[in-house]
């Protein structure tokens, strides 16, 4: 990536999209100032990820990061919250490198939700849409009351900023 190109580009403006698309559908779509390599690499490197996941606003740390992003691989986020954790894990269904990821999120007690990540690039930018499919109405009814999807538009706002510098660095060396 061209330097001058990153940096004629100012600060991140875009803006992030959540829609309820059924019962039990939730989609947050953001376009990222990068292309789609870079932004598969956020969100598959334990080390990039884990700089960005986290909502700064939130009193919440990701004190674990562990992934293995393959087929039938797993992962697990332990997060640290007022002195205790929370453990969030699953296991990777589709795994195609700079356009999809797909996983389920085990740890809920009313059966998997699937999300599905989707990269996009065009003209060096990479729309971005999580899908997220719960096993039922309530269960996506209480994840939007719990807050627990409310910190996305910000953790992907810092995905945007992470990138960009990324960007930067790569086109530097």
């Amino acid at each position: 990536m061209d330097p001058r190109a990153v940096s004629e580009r100012g600060p991140v403006q875009n803006t992030t999209t959540v829609d309820r698309k059924s019962d039990r559908e939730l989609v947050v779509s953001r376009t990222i100032n990068g292309p789609a390599r870079i932004v598969f690499e956020a969100w598959t490197r334990p080390e990039l990820l884990e700089r960005w996941w986290t909502p700064k606003s939130f009193p919440i740390s990701l004190l674990s990061c562990e992934t293995d992003v393959r087929v039938g691989g797993r992962y697990r986020l332990v997060f640290g919250y007022e002195g205790s954790t929370m453990e969030f894990f699953g296991r990777y269904l589709e795994v195609t490198p700079h356009s999809r990821l797909v996983w389920t999120n085990d740890e809920g007690d009313g059966g998997e939700t699937i999300t599905t990540v989707t990269f996009e690039e065009a003209d060096g930018r990479t729309l971005l849409v999580v899908h997220d499919l719960y096993p039922s109405k309530e269960a996506l009814d209480g994840a939007i009351a719990s807050g627990s999807t409310s910190g996305m538009p910000e953790a992907l706002a810092q995905l945007d900023e992470l990138v960009l510098g990324l960007g930067a660095s790569a086109g530097e060396s």
